[in-house]
């Protein structure tokens, strides 16, 4: 065992039990040819149009982002690393905005840093990125005091881009990591609406406090009913297991809303 993380397939029938394929999901070049990273690790699959999209973490020659598309699930074709080093937690909005692919990122250094903040960056082919804007910084509140990051895909709602996103603080037994929530304006994402000043969720189970990387609670992935409003939350678990938790549109929103406080940079446009 190397101690290297790396992408598998799995499939489900009712998203809670999973079946996971044995070998590792095989990517490829634009040529056909084996085109493997040298691990992969916090991966997030969105759906952009016809094509899924799968991110994740990865080495190049420093922590960087790694991007591969698939319309079938048989065939991944991984396609150009989108950011420089470092950088992590990449999200993909899950359509275009004013005709343009959006992602989130956090620019860092080497290895788990303690600063970081929230940006977008556009795309017209998923290929060559730019304009890239800040989105939101580190919080005063003691669970999002160090860094921030992407989570999972951000949810289109009438008040905005739902974003379910991690802050992480710090301690004398090292890092947590939380849970937050934020709003960001639908046409500019730059831009954030609302940013709740309480965690969502943090570290209070056992599976969330033990395990390879104690206290984490690290969102993904999640799933939702556009006619029931349920919301599923797939989170990582101190680095060990996959946790899972439920909510509703309306309730989230009107939480963020009810207990938002913004900055100033949170409500620029993101240009200096």
């Amino acid at each position: 065992m190397l101690g290297y993380t790396y992408i598998y397939l799995g499939k489900s029938k009712d998203a809670v039990h999973w079946d996971f394929e044995k070998d590792k999901m095989p990517f490829k070049d634009e040529e056909g040819n084996g085109y493997m990273p040298q691990y992969a690790c916090d991966p997030r699959l969105v759906k952009v149009e016809d094509t899924y999209y799968i991110i994740w973490c990865q080495d190049l020659y420093g922590a960087s982002i790694g991007v591969a598309k698939t319309q079938d699930f048989e065939r991944f074709t991984r396609i150009e690393n989108p950011f420089l080093p470092f950088n992590r937690n990449a999200v993909l909005f899950p359509r275009k905005v004013n005709g343009k692919f959006l992602m989130l990122s956090r620019p860092s250094d080497s290895g788990h840093t303690p600063f970081g903040d929230i940006f977008v960056s556009e795309s017209m082919d998923m290929e060559y990125w730019g304009r890239h804007r800040h989105v939101m910084g580190k919080g005063n509140e003691w669970w999002q005091n160090v860094k921030i990051g992407g989570g999972a895909a951000p949810i289109e709602t009438s008040e905005g881009w739902l974003l379910f996103y991690h802050g992480v603080t710090g301690t004398c037994n090292g890092y947590v990591y939380s849970i937050g929530g934020a709003i960001l304006d639908i046409d500019e994402p730059s831009v954030v609406k609302y940013r709740c000043d309480r965690f969502l969720l943090t570290p209070e189970e056992w599976y969330e406090e033990r395990g390879f990387v104690p206290n984490v609670t690290f969102p993904c992935a999640t799933i939702h009913d556009s006619e029931s409003g349920k919301i599923a939350i797939y989170y990582g678990a101190a680095d060990t297991y996959v946790g899972l938790a439920f909510t509703k549109v309306d309730e989230v929103v009107a939480f963020i809303k009810e207990h938002s406080v913004v900055t100033e940079t949170d409500k620029e446009i993101g240009i200096r």
